[in-house]
């Protein structure tokens, strides 16, 4: 392992368990919400179908939860604090996910936003492996609408 391999696992490993700073707002809206439609060709009504979904369990159109998933790579301060630049680090990649839930809807018009918590980093492979826990919350919601446990891979 290279030194800055090595401290930048000493690095890592003082920031677990260290909430990040939440990331800004996000508006989800309508247009997105079809956009995405468009792209996954997921054009189920209760995201696509305003008048349909207005009698809908959730009283509008809600949001994928994959473009929920999708949103936690745009809303930069998580991924910033989550995988942090470090001496001789040449970059970062998108290893997956070991765990997703949706445990509440996002409504069309709501506002996302992502807190993510370092939770692991090792060695693997010959990169440092990070595991971030990133919750999504909806603005004025109790419930998140996304936790998931986010993989990471370090190269130097």
């Amino acid at each position: 392992m290279s030194d800055a391999m090595q401290d930048a696992l000493l690095t890592l490993s003082a920031r677990i368990d260290v909430p990040g700073t939440p990331s800004n707002w996000f508006e989800v809206t309508q247009d997105r919400i079809n956009d995405f439609a468009d792209v996954t060709l997921d054009h189920q009504w209760i995201h696509i179908d305003e008048e349909r979904a207005k009698a809908g369990p959730f009283g509008t159109t809600i949001a994928h939860g994959h473009l929920t998933l999708s949103m936690m790579g745009h809303l930069p301060r998580a991924v910033a604090e989550s995988t942090p630049r470090l001496e001789g680090q040449k970059l970062s990649i998108n290893y997956g996910f070991d765990r997703v839930r949706f445990p509440a809807p996002v409504p069309v018009g709501a506002r996302i936003r992502t807190t993510s918590t370092l939770k692991r980093a090792e060695i693997k492979g010959g990169m440092i492996e990070t595991m971030n826990e990133v919750v999504v919350e909806v603005e004025g919601q109790e419930k998140p609408c996304c936790v998931a446990e986010s993989l990471g891979r370090l190269v130097f």
